[in-house]
């Protein structure tokens, strides 16, 4: 076993990741998540398959300059009854700006005999061939061992054969793939186990997939066993039911086991904005419940909980939710207790009393609209607004006075049926009356871009605000159509904060309004925005 305290990561994000189902990355997608791999520190960066699609195609022939990142480019060895110097596929990824090649080959001789109808000791001389012939034209070569796993499991001394090929071509890494997810955490630390008896673990890499859950799991079990070299996806993105997740490998290694990745001082930070990102960039609404990073990583909710985390964080907390860039939320709802307002107090830097009898009521208001209702818990910039109105800390930038939305469903001069929406608001500025029109793909969207025609002259601070997630639910189903229903809004600016608001009514486009309603305030609130002055 490898004696290294040095584990290099590699992501396959923009290779593997555009494998998700529902998942196009375009190449500006690309750039940018290059970028941000390359500033969080990883080590290599596999771009994609040169060759396989005009999207790699163009990336590749235009990368970004990279900092601390080796650029890598993924593709097969060659193709039977062909030399290496004459396989188109292989020229293809050979010819790039990248200097560095990651080789997939099938190490099952079940592949090799089914798959491929290859001769199987013919395919150990392709895998070398090619790895060969690629040494003399990159900077370093890797073997990517596909089904590493079950043909070890079925023919061990073939699939170790494929690999002693690879070595002997001059790959520096030799990566152990769980190609179809299904080998759990005890036979992969067995299995690298044996391998690392013949092989380096310095020379070994891992590459699991999630199909048990486990992906994670299996990659610390084979670190455990000695490989240095990690592969995983921003978010666990990929095919079937994912790889393994980069966001989660990386604190682990670093913060329970105490390996060395390489990543420099503070590094660990960008881990949430850079899953965040991902989800931006592909209008996926982030996994709430990821660990480290998701909103609800570090979200304490009942009062003896948040009595605990106040002494002491390490009570309910595993790590410090700022070394990886998340933050504690302290969760107001119908089961919280006073020390739960308190805590969320600090936390949006109230100065308050704890016998102000403001505290005592504002606990009573949320347990009443949360039986009407509302869910404060999800909902932390509209219980924020709603303690500062209590205790008159936020001011009031806008009145409606009405609004009105038309839905109209009609075919058009082309004969296509369409439906467009369009809003109509009377709002009272400091005094100023405005009334604005709003066309939309639907009710809220009309409703949100007339707001906007009014307000945004006169607080250019709503300009960078967007609306990134809208969820429905019917709180009382028995009501049928004219059920009560909680609208939750998610909004995000060009700083990269987001927010979240909550608006309840029989009326689902009024919910739509109260949400937004809070939305908007509370960005022209966090943003020191003035009110406007009386007409």
């Amino acid at each position: 076993m490898s004696q290294s305290n040095r584990i290099y990561l590699f992501d396959t994000t923009l290779r593997d990741g555009a494998q998700t189902q529902g998942v196009d990355f375009t190449v500006a997608d690309k750039v940018a998540l290059a970028r941000e791999l390359d500033l969080l520190g990883v080590d290599y960066i596999e771009g994609g398959w040169p060759g396989a699609n005009p999207t790699d195609d163009r990336f590749f022939a235009d990368p970004p300059e990279f900092k601390n990142a080796k650029f890598t480019a993924f593709g097969m060895t060659r193709r039977a009854g062909r030399s290496a110097a004459n396989d188109p596929g292989l020229a293809a990824i050979l010819a790039t700006k990248a200097r560095n090649v990651c080789m997939v080959g099938k190490t099952w001789d079940f592949h090799v005999d089914v798959a491929l109808e290859v001769d199987r000791a013919e395919y150990i001389e392709m895998i070398g061939d090619s790895l060969a012939y690629a040494k003399t034209r990159m900077e370093e070569v890797m073997f990517d061992a596909e089904h590493f796993f079950d043909g070890f499991k079925a023919n061990p001394d073939y699939a170790m054969a494929c690999l002693a090929a690879a070595d002997k071509a001059g790959a520096r890494w030799l990566v152990l793939c769980d190609t179809n997810g299904g080998t759990l955490p005890h036979e992969i630390e067995r299995i690298v186990g044996e391998v690392a008896k013949k092989i380096p673990g310095d020379r070994l890499g891992i590459h699991t997939h999630n199909d048990t859950e486990n992906a994670v799991a299996n990659t610390l079990a084979a670190v455990r066993a000695g490989v240095r070299q990690v592969q995983g996806t921003i978010n666990g993105l990929g095919e079937r039911c994912g790889n393994a997740n980069m966001i989660a490998l990386i604190p682990n290694l670093v913060l329970k086991m105490g390996f060395d990745t390489g990543l420099k001082d503070g590094a660990m930070a960008r881990l949430t904005h850079l899953s965040r990102l991902l989800d931006d960039r592909l209008n996926m609404p982030p996994n709430r419940s990821a660990a480290y990073v998701g909103t609800r990583a570090f979200a304490h909710k009942g009062g003896l909980h948040v009595s605990a985390v106040e002494k002491d964080p390490k009570t309910y907390e595993h790590v410090d939710p700022e070394v990886v860039g998340n933050q504690r939320i302290i969760v107001v709802s119908d089961q919280a207790g006073r020390s739960n307002i308190m805590a969320r107090f600090r936390q949006i830097g109230l100065e308050v009393d704890p016998k102000n009898p403001g505290v005592a009521r504002l606990l009573e208001i949320v347990k009443d609209r949360e039986a009407e209702g509302y869910a404060y818990d999800g909902a932390d910039a509209s219980f924020e607004l709603l303690a500062r109105h209590e205790l008159h800390t936020v001011p009031d930038y806008f009145a409606l006075q009405s609004f009105r939305v038309l839905a109209e469903r009609r075919v058009n001069a082309r004969g296509q049926l369409i439906a467009l929406s369009e809003a109509t608001v009377k709002l009272d500025i400091a005094g100023r009356r405005a009334m604005e029109v709003g066309e939309g793909n639907g009710p809220v969207n009309a409703l949100d871009a007339a707001l906007r025609k009014a307000l945004v002259p006169i607080y250019p601070e709503l300009e960078d605000m967007r609306l990134v997630d809208f969820k429905v639910r019917i709180l009382d189903s028995g009501g049928g159509t004219a059920a009560t229903t909680r609208v939750m809004i998610e909004s995000a600016d060009a700083t990269g904060r987001r927010w979240s608001t909550i608006g309840v009514s029989p009326n689902i486009v009024d919910a739509s309004y109260n949400a937004l309603y809070d939305a908007i305030t509370y960005k022209l609130f966090r943003d020191g925005a003035r009110p406007a002055p009386p007409a």
